[in-house]
């Protein structure tokens, strides 16, 4: 990198502004919901339930390794986060070793975040179905059609897989959910709300519990 592109890049800064986090709900999925509407009627954020999931499995030498991807949020309740995605993806394989992940909802356009530390495991399997149940078509083939995170030889590859199962599938007719397909739920025991503030005096407000039986404890942190 030269000096010109590296004085670039420490040269990207914006200023915050005035919108404060005096207070919020004792109830952190109150919160939350009320945190997600206003990121869904902003017309800048363009998937206002796409949500960073970091988890911690292995590589191949057998060494620890992090990997982070986007998923997408598709149902909060007091009980968690839930998304879905294929039991032989690296995420799933990863949650086998360590149920322990994080969650991050980067609002950018709003100055806020919200970050999530909790624990997953799998929901019932007539929850996933009933959410396969409502899903595109195209969506539904899809999950048939990929064997997630596996090495593939090219897009035709991919492509002729998703035309078999569209074939065996028309469109207009009832695809079955796919038994190495289903959903997670993370049950948070850290909830982080943070929102932007100007000369970097962020404003963040934390949730935390020592476990699903005891109550919310609301603190806030230096940013």
């Amino acid at each position: 990198m030269s000096e010109i592109q590296r004085d670039a890049i420490r040269a990207m800064r914006r200023s915050y502004g005035e919108i404060g986090l005096e207070s919020l709900p004792s109830d952190p999925f109150v919160a939350f919901h009320q945190w997600l509407s206003e990121a869904a009627a902003n017309e800048f954020i363009v998937e206002a339930n796409a949500m960073v999931l970091s988890t911690l499995g292995v590589d191949a030498q057998g060494a620890d390794a992090i990997t982070t991807r986007t998923v997408l949020l598709k149902d909060v309740s007091q009980g968690g986060f839930t998304f879905f995605t294929n039991y032989s993806s690296r995420k799933a394989q990863a949650l086998e070793i360590n149920d322990q992940v994080t969650l991050l909802f980067p609002w950018y356009a709003m100055e806020r975040q919200v970050s999530i530390s909790g624990f997953t495991e799998k929901i019932e399997r007539s929850e996933t179905e009933d959410y396969f149940s409502t899903r595109p078509w195209g969506s539904q083939i899809g999950a048939w059609a990929s064997a997630q995170s596996a090495p593939l030889a090219s897009r035709e590859e991919l492509q002729q897989r998703y035309d078999g199962a569209a074939e065996k599938w028309p469109e207009g007719t009832t695809v079955p959910c796919p038994p190495h397909w289903g959903g997670y739920r993370v049950t948070p025991n850290s909830i982080e709300f943070w929102q932007g503030r100007y000369s970097r005096l962020h404003d963040r407000l934390r949730y935390e519990r020592a476990n699903t039986s005891t109550d919310w404890e609301v603190s806030r942190y230096y940013p």
